[in-house]
């Protein structure tokens, strides 16, 4: 199960955001249920958050996840659609109807995607079904042992 982000995130944005909001590395994590020291590792870009989490401080800091991870529509792979949604991928998988293991090899490329399953993945991540392909497409063109962050 992939939890981490790993393409796009702003720890610059985070910390002007939860600045802007008035609150402390310390508070924030308190109120949102995530360590201080989380907070602070993500901001120095010494670690990336998770999904879930990130998604948990964002609600206490009233943004969106596009708010601090910047991927360029055009550009996004698979998994950048589901990070945008803030979703983990179990939690994208039983929206969609479609088993985790499934989600997981379409985001690497690894399965062809079906119709239905585009549609599906479509439905839950608020996209269109073209917008779903292009980033299934993207993923699964890049060249072998490419990592793109």
């Amino acid at each position: 199960m992939s939890r981490k982000i790993i393409r796009g995130f702003d720890p610059k944005a985070l910390t002007d955001l939860r600045r802007s909001r008035g609150l402390s590395p310390g508070e924030l994590g308190r109120v949102a249920g995530v360590s201080e020291n989380a907070i602070r590792y993500w901001e120095s870009s010494s670690s990336s958050p998770q999904i879930d989490k990130l998604v948990a401080v964002l609600r206490v800091l009233e943004a969106p996840v596009s708010a601090v991870v910047a991927i360029d529509r055009s550009d996004a792979l698979l998994s950048d659609l589901r990070i945008l949604a803030g979703l983990t991928q179990p939690e994208l998988a039983a929206a969609a109807g479609i088993p985790t293991s499934t989600l997981a090899a379409l985001e690497r490329g690894h399965r062809p995607l079906s119709e239905s399953s585009a549609g599906a993945l479509a439905v839950v991540l608020g996209v269109s079904g073209d917008d779903v392909r292009a980033a299934y497409e993207r993923t699964r063109t890049q060249p072998p042992r490419t990592t793109r962050f």
